[in-house]
């Protein structure tokens, strides 16, 4: 069986984790008018990716991956604990949470999934949306660094699509969008993979400045 199946499997926005209902912060950036048409997209998907996700999110899962497929069940603990005491705010814990319980329904009724795996994750009391990602990727025989690639574009994608349900952005603008990020997402993948995971650190307060006030927001489209 050809390993494109496993991988376009996993970065699916078909995946029933609920992705797709979450903007991660970028809904409110819209309505604060910090991103209120493509030049200003750009900056702030940039922006994410590069001094976010690229030094903190990406190492972090690529970690959980490298550790599930060794079959470091210690390792994968803490890298689980790691990423718990990171989320910043209440809805980015929740959607982790959920994400991962998501994952966790799934994963838990795939033949797939091997026997030391399926026992490490009934022991996990909160999974997380990294770990799920992780033993997804090892259910499907899918390398750490596919599985970081197919995180980073499903990630790339729903912002894209927030974003045409917020700005308005078309179709065609969401593409030429897509073009401009590509070397972007490439470029976080290298750094994440470079980075010494007793390094990976991040300090992104206008994340978790509009994350704080998405949860206040009077109308929304989206969970966080």
């Amino acid at each position: 069986m050809s390993p494109a199946w496993a991988l376009l499997r996993l970065a699916s926005p078909q995946l029933p984790i609920g992705g797709y209902s979450y903007s991660q912060g970028l809904e409110m950036a819209v309505e604060m008018a910090t991103v209120v048409d493509p030049a200003s997209a750009r900056r702030w998907i940039a922006d994410q990716l590069l001094l976010n996700l690229a030094r903190f999110e990406a190492p972090l899962l690529l970690a959980h991956c490298v550790a599930a497929e060794a079959e470091d069940w210690g390792e994968l603990l803490q890298r689980c604990d790691e990423h718990r005491a990171s989320r910043e705010t209440r809805e980015l814990h929740l959607e982790s949470r959920q994400m991962g319980y998501s994952l966790k329904q799934l994963l838990e009724g795939l033949p797939e999934l091997d026997t030391a795996a399926r026992r490490f994750l009934a022991d996990i009391h909160e999974p997380h949306l990294a770990l799920g990602w992780a033993l997804a990727a090892r259910a499907w025989q899918i390398s750490p660094q596919d599985a970081l690639a197919a995180w980073l574009w499903s990630w790339l994608e729903n912002q894209l699509a927030v974003l045409m349900k917020t700005l308005p952005l078309g179709q065609q603008a969401a593409q030429r969008l897509t073009s401009e990020l590509l070397p972007l997402l490439q470029q976080a993948r290298q750094i994440a993979t470079d980075l010494n995971p007793q390094h990976l650190g991040s300090a992104a307060f206008g994340l978790s400045l509009a994350s704080m006030a998405h949860e206040r927001q009077y109308s929304r489209l989206f969970r966080s």
